[in-house]
């Protein structure tokens, strides 16, 4: 084929598979005259919550928001306990301690989420919540996180920023727990075209809570009965949403196949390739493989960049050893597990309008590597 970069992420193929949907949608949303809190909202929120069989969807102002917000309306806070996977994206971890909680970091299992058989070791006298994290769009093992919440009373918090349309056992991830927390992030399988996210719940309280809190801590205008935030998804990204999600089943599919395709064509025994529990069904946000050591990845990521080839790495710096979290006192070595993950991971590309033909010149060269 003739060489062009392939890049680990393409939002301008993902742009052109549906383009006149999209900028009908923006155009019907920027003629309506009303941008925040209008109809176009109001029907995604329904149209997801249906799409996700749960019984309220909020929309948010970004993923980030989604995490510290639900945390907050749970009445978790200051120096309040919350476990979480050590190998996660930063943003999970924030969100726990924006609301002045300390992150209590396990170590994650063979499909890169946190391993539920290291979760109660963890429990305190202090612990209120589970975050569990559906990394790379690969369902966490959720029967087993469920039934520690039950018996331990503890809120359980997803974070689904990699998981829209990803199920656990025939049940859809941000419906486990109290809350499931959406990133609409423009490089997400459901993204937006700016920032945005979104909760999942199944209480009328919460959702009334979600909603006043969203709004400045208002139910009506200028009543204003607690300290809440500006955190709306407006009517221009509500409305690319539902055009997405519309196509999401579709573009679920095609990702899939894509990782089908590198499942059978990567057969170099340097890599190892990403898995799924039996009975799940993943939706490969990043199709993530491991290099053997880091040194390795590293020879790696140059030698496909010489062939055209994008990757990125997913992530290369864990929480517990950030500068942002060295207050709380974490060293290299304290999770073992979570620093080689970060040593070797590498997402290779994988989106929404990714041809066959430069997946099979992706796979060729991993294979002569």
């Amino acid at each position: 084929m003739e060489q062009t970069k392939i890049m680990p992420n393409n939002l301008l193929r993902d742009f052109e598979q549906y383009q006149k949907e999209f900028e009908d949608a923006a155009l019907l949303a920027l003629r309506s005259g009303w941008y925040i809190l209008g109809e176009q909202l109001c029907s995604f929120e329904e149209q997801f919550a249906a799409y996700n069989h749960a019984k309220y969807c909020v929309g948010l102002a970004s993923g980030l928001d989604a995490l510290w917000i639900a945390f907050r309306v749970l009445g978790i806070g200051e120096g309040d306990e919350v476990i979480v996977q050590a190998n996660t994206y930063i943003a999970s971890v924030m969100g726990i301690t924006i609301n002045g909680a300390v992150p209590v970091f396990v170590e994650p299992d063979d499909y890169y989420g946190i391993d539920a058989d290291r979760i109660e070791e963890k429990i305190t006298g202090r612990t209120k919540a589970v975050l569990a994290v559906h990394l790379y769009g690969i369902p966490c093992q959720m029967d087993k996180i469920v039934d520690i919440c039950n018996r331990h009373k503890l809120a359980l918090v997803e974070d689904c920023a990699q998981s829209h349309g990803a199920s656990f056992h025939g049940q859809m991830t941000g419906t486990f727990g109290d809350v499931g927390c959406f990133s609409f992030y423009p490089t997400k399988n459901l993204g937006a075209f700016g920032d945005g996210g979104a909760v999942l719940v199944g209480s009328d309280e919460l959702d009334a809570r979600f909603r006043i809190f969203r709004n400045y801590g208002s139910e009506e205008h200028y009543k204003n009965i607690v300290v809440g935030a500006n955190s709306r998804l407006d009517e221009i990204q509500a409305g690319m949403l539902k055009v997405k999600l519309k196509h999401l089943d579709e573009i679920t599919a095609k990702r899939q196949m894509i990782a089908k395709r590198y499942d059978e064509g990567i057969t170099n025994p340097k890599f190892m390739l990403p898995k799924v529990r039996t009975g799940c069904s993943g939706v490969y946000h990043q199709y993530v493989i491991r290099a053997e050591d880091k040194e390795q990845r590293e020879s790696l990521i140059e030698y496909l960049d010489e062939r055209g080839i994008g990757t990125i790495i997913h992530y290369p710096i864990p929480p517990h050893l950030a500068e942002a979290y060295r207050y709380l006192g974490y060293r290299g070595g304290d999770f073992p597990i979570t620093e080689h993950y970060a040593d070797t991971v590498l997402s290779i590309p994988m989106y929404n309008g990714y041809t066959e033909e430069e997946q099979r010149y992706v796979i060729k060269a991993l294979n002569e590597f």
